[in-house]
């Protein structure tokens, strides 16, 4: 996966089994559901071999991808947080009695990655209500606090050295970290959500990798939701020269030999070429879509939508209201 720049297990997945030519990673074992609007893959990292290969410790990975979700249609941006609500059940196993931290990781200064303070910002939070007026809350309402730490040049704090001292005093059962990512295909910006109990490194979407949030760190199970807004340019550049050489070896098979030679070319090593030929122009430059305001309003709402519902499940969307206004 060297030079590869993606946070997506399921990318890592396609481009191992893309260059190896096999549709099956040893110690990798993979769950596929697929709905009229969405498809769910399950990748689980099972064995030293599997997280080798992918880049990406052993654990859980679950991929939602709604390809039209950036159509700004309400139905289904509804039906998107029902299924991450869903995934989120099924990876964490909670009582009553739960206390749940919900983290919004990023810079809310910048659009790109102020996901998790917007997902902050529409959540139902409920500790402070359980703990001073418990008789003013429904039954099956769960006790959930949320913060948006920042990032270390606004605070000047490692964003895990601030997390790890709240856990230490709200000693919450499970922290949830949301953030942005970055994928190596720009239809998957702002139309796939990635779940993962094997935490996170905050950053890493724009290579900018801080200490990360996982188990051993915090002291208690983290789970990370992600949802990619940027695409590396060099990996955009290398995939257009792929796209553009398969198509001259199809309208030139006389030139065909020449044209495979490329095709065939060691993919880090044309990644790397193609980061050096351009870095000094760009820079290491991340691309997002012009109207990335809006993806990130509305996508920060399927999250906030589909986390109420999988931490409050005796909770109706009418009472949801109630609470959030």
């Amino acid at each position: 996966m060297i030079g590869i720049r993606t946070d997506l297990a399921i990318e890592a997945r396609e481009f191992y089994s893309k260059q190896e030519d096999k549709k099956d990673i040893p110690g990798v074992e993979v769950d596929m559901d697929k709905g009229e609007n969405y498809t769910v893959t399950r990748v689980k990292v099972v064995e030293d071999v599997g997280a080798r290969i992918m880049g990406k410790p052993k654990g859980n990975y679950i991929t939602i991808e709604v390809p039209k979700l950036r159509e700004n249609d309400k139905d289904l941006q509804d039906e998107a947080g029902k299924v991450l609500a869903g995934e989120v059940e099924r990876l964490v196993n909670l009582s009553d009695q739960s206390v749940i931290m919900v983290v919004g990781l990023g810079n809310w200064n910048v659009t790109p990655d102020a996901l998790g303070p917007r997902v902050v910002e529409h959540l139902l939070v409920t500790r402070h209500i359980k703990e001073y007026v418990p008789d003013q809350i429904d039954e099956g309402v769960r006790s959930v606090c949320a913060i948006a730490p920042g990032v270390l040049g606004i605070t000047g704090i490692e964003t895990s050295e601030i997390i790890r001292g709240i856990v230490d005093k709200v000693k919450p059962d499970i922290v949830i970290a949301i953030d942005a990512l970055s994928s190596r295909k720009m239809e998957r910006i702002s139309t796939t959500i990635q779940l993962a109990d094997t935490g996170i490194n905050p950053g890493s979407g724009v290579g900018n990798n801080r200490k990360e949030l996982s188990r051993q760190s915090m002291g208690v199970p983290v789970i990370a939701i992600g949802v990619p807004t940027v695409v590396d340019a060099a990996t955009m550049a290398n995939d257009t020269i792929d796209m553009v050489i398969d198509t001259l070896i199809s309208e030139s098979p006389k030139s065909g030999e020449f044209y495979n030679m490329l095709k065939n070319m060691d993919k880090t090593e044309k990644y790397r070429l193609i980061n050096e030929v351009i870095s000094p122009y760009i820079g290491n430059l991340m691309v997002t879509p012009k109207e990335i305001d809006r993806l990130i309003d509305d996508m920060a709402i399927v999250i906030a939508n589909g986390l109420n519902i999988a931490l409050h499940p005796s909770i109706n969307h009418e009472d949801m209201e109630r609470y959030l206004n």
